[in-house]
């Protein structure tokens, strides 16, 4: 699994499927043998899998998944494969202002719509309209908003379902300005993060009234290192791989952070990175 994730690290999974469209997941995960474990994988930015791999099958949304069309003067549908990027450039062309913060998101519809994925004062619970599923039975299912009861970086997604598909909902824009917003985004994001290090995103939740960010380098993280594991000197609620990293040394690194927040501010930080599979 590690060349499909952002930290370069992890074991094998046990099967790896590629739907060829939706009809081909919903039949594959109804045939299925209902004890295996099923996981999507999207661009696998926000992902730790550690190093004894994944044991069961991981569901890769392909280019059939990778589609954004304009449905009207303020919605767009879009499926579950595609990049923040390809939906934001999309909303920018259609004239639709209030998706630019997924430009700043690295990773697909699918995963913004599972983690109610947020940035720069927006998340996805304030865009929703609906969105399609294959739960893990095979049955295609239409959710809702009010469906998915979405708290912060969580969503009752039922277990094993995969997300081919959402429909947003913006407001009309000028693309001038939709694109100037987007550019101070990211010219926020090349300042602020590593974003060419081998990292998985923001690492932990903000607690009610924090920074996890803060709190982190208050408690003298900062370039702490565990094996080839290391906090970002350039933001501190970011882990990064320098390049001889286990999935073992970024997860114990972790904790090690948790832990020492713990006894300096008295603060248990939640993992926002999801951890998968088997120690080796």
């Amino acid at each position: 699994m590690a060349p499909l994730v952002w930290f370069k690290s992890g074991g094998p999974a046990d099967w790896l499927f590629e739907p060829r469209d939706a009809d081909d997941l919903a039949d594959f995960l109804r045939d299925l043998d209902h004890a295996i474990p099923v996981m999507a994988l999207g661009l696998g930015s926000n992902l730790i899998v550690r190093d004894g791999g994944f044991p069961g099958v991981v569901v890769r949304l392909g280019k059939a998944f990778a589609t954004v069309e304009a449905i009207d003067a303020t919605m767009l549908r879009c499926g579950g494969g595609a990049s923040g990027i390809l939906v934001s450039s999309t909303a920018r062309d259609a004239g639709v202002a209030g998706l630019e913060f997924l430009r700043s998101i690295p990773g697909t519809v699918g995963g913004f719509v599972r983690m109610n994925g947020g940035a720069y004062g927006s998340e996805v619970k304030d865009i929703l309209v609906e969105a399609e599923v294959v739960l893990r039975t095979g049955e295609r299912r239409m959710l809702a908003l009010t469906d998915l009861d979405y708290s912060y970086r969580h969503s009752g997604l039922p277990e094993g379902a995969v997300v081919i598909g959402a429909t947003f909902r913006g407001r009309p824009g000028e693309p001038q300005a939709i694109q100037a917003e987007m550019d101070r985004i990211s010219a926020s994001r090349e300042a602020s993060q590593p974003l060419r290090s081998k990292t998985g995103g923001s690492t932990f939740k903000n607690p009610d009234g924090h920074k996890a960010w803060q709190l982190v380098d208050a408690a003298g993280c900062r370039g702490l290192t565990v094996g080839g594991a290391q906090v970002s000197e350039k933001h501190t609620n970011f882990l990064i791989n320098t390049g001889t990293g286990t999935s073992a040394d970024i997860e114990a690194l972790g904790e090690e952070v948790r832990r020492r927040v713990k006894a300096k501010s008295g603060i248990d930080l939640q993992w926002e990175i999801q951890r998968v599979g088997v120690a080796k």
